[in-house]
């Protein structure tokens, strides 16, 4: 099934891209997608955490996503 993923700061940086598309297995879970991002694109293995959020709704790791979610890639902001 697919998913919609947005990437934001450093995040969008580190991929060179803002959005994509996704193809998951049915019944993956955030912990499966996360685990599943970083396989694909190392690059975020630099970052130590990130929040996620799945239809503009924060998400915890066992929330299993559905067909044409869209998923939020948040990682932390400092700022001053």
């Amino acid at each position: 099934m697919k998913v919609q993923i947005l990437f934001f700061g450093i995040t969008s940086d580190l991929l060179g891209a803002s959005n994509l598309e996704i193809e998951v297995v049915e019944a993956s879970t955030v912990a499966n997608l996360k685990s599943l991002l970083k396989e694909k694109y190392p690059q975020l293995k630099n970052i130590a955490s990130y929040a996620i959020a799945v239809n503009e709704s924060y998400a915890v790791e066992n929330l299993v996503l559905e067909e044409n979610d869209v998923v939020a890639i948040i990682p932390p902001v400092s700022g001053g």
